[in-house]
Parts: C-alpha cells; sequence; structure tokens
C-alpha cells in the first residue's frame, strides 16, 4: 500500500533502457527526428509543416525521459520530496513548449495550450485508459475518495479562469488595463497558494486518502534505479525539450496556415497532444496492468498541476520574458469546453468504478471538440 499521491510507473533502469533501445519498437526511436528537425529548420527552405511535426514528434521520447527521470529521482527521496518532484517536473513538456510561445509572442496560442493540456489529461488520457482497461479487465474499482479531491479542486480551477476571463470582457477599454493586470496577479498567486496547500494536504495531513486500493508490493517493483542516473536524465530530457520546442513554435504558425488550423485548434490539440503524450502513455499503460489508482492520479494529478501551477507562472513570468502581461482572459469557447469536460470527468469519476463505455464517453466529447475547433477557420467569414 502507498501513500503517494502522485504515482509512478515502474522505473526503467538504464542497462534496460539502452539495451531496448535499438531492438525493440519504442518511443525513445523517435530521438532520431531531434537532429533532422534542427537542421530542417536551420536550411530554411524546408516547409514549416515538415518542420513542425519533426519537432513535435521530437518532443514525444524527450516528455516520456522526463517522466521516467522523474520517477527514478522519486524512488530515492520518499512520499514528501517524491510527489514535489513529480508535481514540478511532471507537466515540464507542457511548461516549456507554453514559455517558448510566450517568448515568440504567440499569447492565443499559450492560453490555447493550457486549455488543451487540460482537456488532453481529462478526455483522452482518462478516456483511453477508461477503454482500454475496461476492455482487459472488463470494470475496474479505484479509491473514490481520491478522485473527488481533484474532481472539486479543477471545479475551482474552472471558476478561477472563468470569473477572471468574464471580468476581462466586460472592462476592455483601455483606463481598465492596470486593473487587469492586479487582478491576473492576484488570481496567480492565490491559485500557486491553493497549489501549495494541495501538496500539503496530499503529502503531508491527509496522505491516506490517496491511498492505492490493491497496490502491488514493494518486493514487485524491484530495486530502484541509479540515483545520479535518474538526475542525468531528466537534466539532458528537459533541455532536449526546450530544444525542440523553440523549433516546434517557431514552425508552429505558419504550420497551422499551411494547413488550415488556426492558433487555438493548434494549442488546443496539436501541442496539447505533444506535450502530454507520454503522461498519457503512462496513464493508460497503468490502467492495462489493473492499477486504476495510479492512472487516475496521472491523468487528474496532471490537471491540477496544470491549473494550479503552470498557468500562474506563466502569469509571473511574462513580464521577466519581456512580453506583456500574460492575461487570463479565455474565450467563452475554451470556457465552455473545458466546463463540459470538468462535469463530464467528475460525473464518470466519482462512482469509484471504470469501464470501457465511460472512457469512450470521455473520448467522444474530446472528438467532437476537435472536429468544432477545426471547422473554425472554414466558417469564419
Amino acid at each position: 500500500m502507498t501513500d503517494k499521491p502522485y504515482p509512478t510507473a515502474r522505473p526503467v533502469s538504464e542497462v534496460s533502457l539502452f539495451r531496448a533501445f535499438p531492438f525493440r519498437p519504442s518511443l525513445l526511436w523517435l530521438l532520431v527526428l531531434a537532429p533532422v528537425a534542427a537542421i530542417l529548420d536551420h536550411a530554411g527552405s524546408v516547409p514549416a509543416g515538415v518542420v513542425f511535426f519533426c519537432a513535435a514528434l521530437a518532443i514525444v521520447p524527450f516528455a516520456k525521459l522526463i517522466v521516467q527521470g522523474t520517477e527514478q529521482v522519486a524512488a530515492h527521496t520518499g512520499a514528501t520530496i517524491g510527489g514535489l518532484l513529480n508535481a514540478t517536473f511532471g507537466n515540464l513538456p507542457e511548461l516549456i513548449i507554453a514559455m517558448a510561445a510566450l517568448r515568440a509572442g504567440l499569447l492565443e496560442m499559450v492560453r490555447a495550450s493550457i486549455i488543451g493540456a487540460l482537456l488532453a489529461n481529462l478526455l483522452v488520457a482518462l478516456g483511453v485508459s477508461f477503454l482500454l482497461g475496461g476492455l482487459r479487465h472488463h470494470s475496474q474499482e479505484y479509491n473514490p475518495n481520491a478522485v473527488r479531491i481533484y474532481s472539486s479542486t479543477m471545479v475551482l480551477a474552472w471558476i478561477s479562469l472563468a470569473l477572471p476571463s468574464a471580468f476581462h470582457r466586460a472592462l476592455e477599454s483601455e483606463p481598465h488595463l492596470g486593473v487587469h493586470a492586479s487582478l491576473d496577479l492576484v488570481v496567480a498567486v492565490v491559485l500557486l497558494g491553493l497549489y501549495g496547500l494541495f501538496l500539503l494536504y496530499s503529502l503531508r495531513t491527509h496522505p491516506e486518502t490517496f491511498t492505492e486500493l490493491n497496490a502491488p508490493s514493494s518486493e514487485e517493483n524491484g530495486e530502484p534505479p541509479s540515483l545520479r542516473w535518474g538526475v542525468a536524465t531528466l537534466l539532458v530530457a528537459s533541455l532536449g525539450a526546450a530544444w525542440m520546442s523553440e523549433i516546434l513554435v517557431g514552425a508552429a504558425e505558419q504550420a497551422g496556415h499551411a494547413l488550415g488550423m488556426s492558433q487555438m485548434f493548434m494549442g488546443v490539440i496539436v501541442l496539447a497532444l505533444v506535450g502530454s503524450a507520454a503522461e498519457s502513455g503512462s496513464a493508460i499503460a497503468m490502467a492495462r496492468a489493473n492499477r486504476p489508482d495510479l492512472s487516475i492520479g496521472i491523468a487528474l494529478g496532471s490537471c491540477v498541476q496544470i491549473a494550479l501551477f503552470v498557468a500562474p507562472v506563466l502569469v509571473l513570468v511574462a513580464p521577466a520574458m519581456g512580453q506583456p502581461q500574460f492575461r487570463l482572459v479565455f474565450s467563452q469557447a475554451e470556457m465552455w469546453m473545458l466546463f463540459g469536460a470538468v462535469l463530464l470527468g467528475a460525473t464518470v469519476t466519482t462512482t469509484g468504478q471504470s469501464n470501457w463505455f465511460k472512457g469512450a464517453q470521455l473520448l467522444a466529447l474530446y472528438l467532437i471538440i476537435a472536429a468544432i475547433l477545426y471547422l473554425i477557420p472554414a466558417a469564419a467569414p
């Protein structure tokens, strides 16, 4: 039985990692696209869409290595520090992509990527996990107490984003710009404070709320990998993800125009799926292994981190990056999409039991949202 609220998959040692890479199908094969994307970007004559998709695919293995490195370090640090490391680095790919877009001045794409990351975890990661886990195990039971905490936190996060957005839309005139900036800073500080309280609650005061049902014994998990290897993996993968994110964002706008995609579609669908690919894969793997508590913890825990940590950090760091104040002003469409995802996610998860049909419901909503966003440019006058 474990008390970690940020669950981790079984770590991969350096020996098995390099032994598996050349001979078995693996996401790590996509690392070869990193130098390819850099060369194509430097050439300048290659279509932006080609550069974009090479960089997008190259980010996926770096994201996977970030997750693995975090898991390996957390195996040596205990529940408290391990949970903090998971909270800090679990969404590092999304944060790196958002900061690269922020540095490029693509503010609409940054806001869309935040909403997209939440939708990807709530609907795609959770939906595929329920679908494949239910097909393999018929139905799966998990701890409903943890889900209730995640769900109520996400409802509060949605309200915390929707209210400033409504305020900004109501007072758009020039004299109120200073008030907008003050409100965003207040909301950012409050959300970060709530995130700290969430960590305190889940790691120190009420860890039993996040207890995994039917957890395997420590003997089944094997020996933890090298701490130095985990730190090295984390640092190298973070640098690689930052490198590819710069190329990805640099080509995103032109690639979107060439493919008929708006900034909103690129942020909500494409960039979000790229940034959350590794975590989604971990959640799906845990569901197929009949560990739904871990699967749900990865998906919903990631949502909490994005809403309470990533979004506020972007508000605070934007001025330091030489950009205008990053405003928490999301469109009504984005807020309604997120509201639907939070509502459906809470409805299907709070029962304490999952099956394949619940997963199909989550995926159906995501496909409808993706279709609407893709058709928006064609419908615009």
